[in-house]
């Protein structure tokens, strides 16, 4: 899946660019294959991981949400190492700490409910059908971008929503025979509808997160990005662990740890490699946004989607029949749609802006 935790960034700032443009070609490709291995495998392996849980015995949403955010001190090890870029002398005056504290705390709030959300649908279905209906993202993303970031509604765009809108229709009328046993058939669409939810409020996330560089922060740099990362983590983990003791969770969660079918050492390294997991994913998103561009960022995130259900077909057979690949293809097919669009939109911008130096070039001589 989607790596659910990571903001969208339209562009890498001036700033971040000029430290990149200090990095040898070939270290530069080093950085971003790094990265793209930190996304895909962080995501690929989250979600495996996730579905292995349910599947030796664990039973705990509320679990399963806080895992998704509780390793977020990781992100302080690149916070730390790579020095912020300096903040040009002309800036804004940064935002109070009240309107910075309600931001990361809203935000916290809705990435805990979109955790918990994921974490019902993986209960209910194979990681393989999970994964194509998370795929419906980007369809929503575009949605949502268009009345929120003003993005525009081109043909290519609209193409990709409704062909990405049919690929998760067949989705859900798929018996999804090799979903987890003992799961009912209205426990399955719990699990899509969970699922579809996540993804439409993933969606939601990204664009109020934007929203928020744009018109409150009113800057994108590298730290930045990560500071919104942290914060909206930690409030998240806060939320899931109020969660879980308010449910009354925690009281099962001896009895599971005994009760895993694959022991009680597995179960404590199933939980904590599946926290690692997410972010390692977060890491690799924000590497890419910062050495590449976050269009780039994004193509790799939903690109590793269609990894992921060959990779769940591998480790627990799951069966990838004709309505499935059928949605595969038709969410490739859709999100190729997508990403041309942005390039297009890439293209155009980069057309402006050399027009733009060359005018001032003019002017100057």
């Amino acid at each position: 899946m989607t790596d659910h935790q990571e903001p969208m960034i339209k562009n890498v700032t001036l700033s971040n660019q000029s430290l990149i443009g200090k990095l040898n070609r070939w270290q530069w490709w080093v950085l971003v294959g790094l990265n793209i291995f930190f996304l895909i495998v962080g995501q690929a392996a989250a979600v495996l991981l996730g579905r292995f849980y349910y599947d030796q015995g664990g039973n705990s949403k509320w679990m399963a949400t806080l895992v998704q955010t509780a390793a977020f001190p990781i992100l302080l090890i690149p916070f730390f190492l790579i020095p912020s870029s300096k903040e040009p002398s002309n800036s804004s005056a940064p935002p109070s700490f009240k309107i910075l504290a309600s931001i990361y705390f809203s935000l916290g709030v809705l990435i805990a409910g979109d955790n918990m959300l994921y974490s019902v649908g993986l209960l209910y279905l194979s990681a393989s059908t999970y994964s194509l209906i998370c795929a419906t993202q980007l369809a929503f993303n575009a949605i949502f971008s268009y009345f929120i970031n003003s993005q525009k509604f081109t043909a290519l765009i609209f193409n990709s929503v409704v062909i990405l809108s049919f690929s998760a229709a067949l989705v859900g009328i798929n018996d999804d025979s090799d979903g987890p046993s003992g799961v009912s058939q209205w426990q399955k669409v719990i699990g899509f509808l969970c699922t579809l939810g996540a993804s439409a409020l993933y969606s939601l996330l990204l664009s109020l997160m934007q929203l928020s560089f744009q018109k409150v922060l009113k800057k994108e740099t590298f730290s930045v990005v990560l500071e919104m990362q942290i914060y909206t983590a930690l409030v998240a983990t806060c939320v899931s662990v109020v969660g879980l003791f308010a449910s009354g969770e925690w009281k099962t969660l001896h009895g599971e740890m005994v009760g895993f079918s694959a022991g009680r050492v597995s179960y404590v390294m199933t939980l904590v490699w599946t926290a690692v997991a997410w972010q390692v994913c977060s890491v690799g998103v924000v590497g890419l946004i910062f050495v590449v561009s976050s269009l780039f960022s994004n193509v790799i995130s939903t690109a590793s989607l269609a990894i992921t259900p060959v990779a769940s077909v591998i480790v627990f057979h799951d069966k990838m029949n004709g309505i499935k690949v059928i949605a595969l293809l038709l969410a490739i097919w859709g999100f190729v749609s997508y990403i041309y669009q942005n390039y297009l939109d890439d293209c155009k911008a980069r057309r402006t802006r050399n027009n733009d130096s060359e005018s001032q070039t003019g002017s100057l001589s």
